[in-house]
């Protein structure tokens, strides 16, 4: 199993904000972990997100280009 990664971590990948970061989780777009009140991240769900933006089937891509 691959190790979860942290808000911070992955924002930092994604090179976006931690508020961008919230918004995509929040908005469904990319999919979290909850452990208690950690919000953690799979690689899988971080790369799945970005090869649906590489493909133009996500609509999030003018919030990741406004960040």
């Amino acid at each position: 199993m691959e190790s979860l990664m942290t808000a911070g971590q992955t924002a930092k990948i994604l090179c976006v904000s931690p508020r961008t970061l919230w918004t995509l989780t929040r908005e469904g777009a990319l999919h979290c972990v909850r452990i208690g009140r950690r919000v953690l991240y799979a690689p899988t769900d971080i790369r799945a997100f970005v090869d649906r933006c590489r493909q133009g089937g996500d609509n999030h891509q003018a919030l990741l280009e406004a960040t």
